[in-house]
């Protein structure tokens, strides 16, 4: 009895250092932002797990680097972002800290559907109407043919050349606002944050992408565990597709039906499930828009009848309350980067499904 169980006792104690030594073996993966740190806990799972930078209700927009942050990005091993166009603040740390990583710009990922920026405000140059008639009522259950309609005067390209690369590959991209950026827009400037809008995961054939670029960095970094890495893949890509037809379920009654938004994130959604984003409160949330921005959307509100007006958890409400100011329509929020939600390999789907279900119920068909 006694022999017996010191060959348990040793051999739960071999099969544990195994599992430490593998542990010591996988990668230190740091991820920028939730939405894009849900895809990478899902593609590790049972592997490890990645850091967060930007974590709680915080905004890439508006983040501000901390010690801790810094720390993590001097210990990594892979690093992933959406790019400069949404987390300016970490360009230059990538540059001075993160010495050792692959950094992993998914901006760069193949199979993107990039869209490009559109001004701000009342989007009156946009026919959102005609863009998604009914008769494309998604056109991306066979294939995904959006990405030219907005493109009426932003006929601009993203340089080439800014793909993952070892620490200190910088491509010298401007971006940032300034406190008079937000006039410049209306005096039709150029947007400062690059060519075309940095939330690419609010379509899940953009996350698809991203994830198959995950994971093929992944493997590349960590050969052992490519197994679990493309098993965790295959069953990320099963879910997205599950959940982009339970998304064309919940918008389809409310398809018809403008709505203003606090800023202009959510062409990616627009563009795959065909809803009508007629205006956003400001171009950029690091700028405050003025009173003839806020004259000027109001007045859209009453013109188009939209139904609702959404806030985002991170930003000041007050300005959403000057919009709704005399007209009939009513106040909901959209979270299009998951600050009310809980990191992890679930809070895409969370914040995907939230989307749909709140400009659901907020455009009046509650269910």
């Amino acid at each position: 009895m006694n022999k017996a169980l010191r060959i348990f006792l040793l051999t739960t104690a071999l099969t544990a250092t195994g599992a430490i030594a593998a542990r010591a073996g996988t990668p230190d993966v740091v991820v920028s932002v939730k939405p894009i740190h849900s895809l990478v806990a899902a593609i590790m799972q049972g592997v490890g797990e990645p850091g967060l930078i930007v974590e709680g209700a915080a905004s890439p927009h508006t983040y501000s680097m901390k010690p801790s942050n810094a720390t993590a990005l001097q210990k990594a091993d892979l690093v992933f972002w959406v790019g400069p166009g949404l987390e300016p603040f970490l360009e230059k740390p990538l540059e001075t800290l993160g010495v050792k990583a692959t950094v992993v710009e998914l901006e760069d990922a193949p199979g993107l559907e990039k869209l490009p920026f559109r001004e701000g405000g009342p989007f009156e140059d946009h026919d959102h109407g005609h863009a998604h008639a009914e008769d494309e009522q998604h056109a991306h259950q066979d294939g995904h043919d959006h990405g030219t309609e907005t493109g009426e005067n932003h006929d601009h390209e993203k340089e080439a050349g800014h793909k993952d690369h070892e620490h200190g590959e910088s491509e010298g991209h401007e971006h940032g606002e300034t406190e008079g950026h937000e006039h410049a827009h209306e005096e039709g400037h150029d947007h400062d944050h690059g060519a075309f809008d940095s939330h690419l995961w609010l379509d899940p054939q953009n996350a698809r992408a991203m994830a198959a670029e995950i994971a093929s960095k992944l493997v590349e970094k960590d050969a052992a565990n490519a197994p679990s890495y493309e098993a965790n893949l295959a069953a990320l890509n099963e879910r997205l597709d599950a959940l982009d037809r339970e998304i064309v379920e919940i918008v389809a009654p409310v398809r018809d039906k403008p709505f203003i938004v606090f800023h202009d994130a959510y062409q990616y959604f627009e563009h795959r499930y065909g809803v009508r984003t007629a205006g956003s409160i400001t171009v950029s949330p690091e700028s405050l828009p003025g009173a003839d921005r806020l004259s000027k959307i109001r007045q859209k509100v009453v013109d188009l009848g939209a139904t609702c007006v959404f806030a985002e958890p991170q930003f000041e409400p007050k300005l959403v309350n000057v919009v709704l100011e005399g007209t009939p329509a009513k106040s909901g929020t959209l979270d299009p980067e998951a600050a009310t939600f809980d990191a992890g390999p679930e809070l895409y789907f969370t914040l995907m499904k939230g989307i749909a279900t709140s400009l659901r119920d907020c455009l009046g068909e509650p269910g």
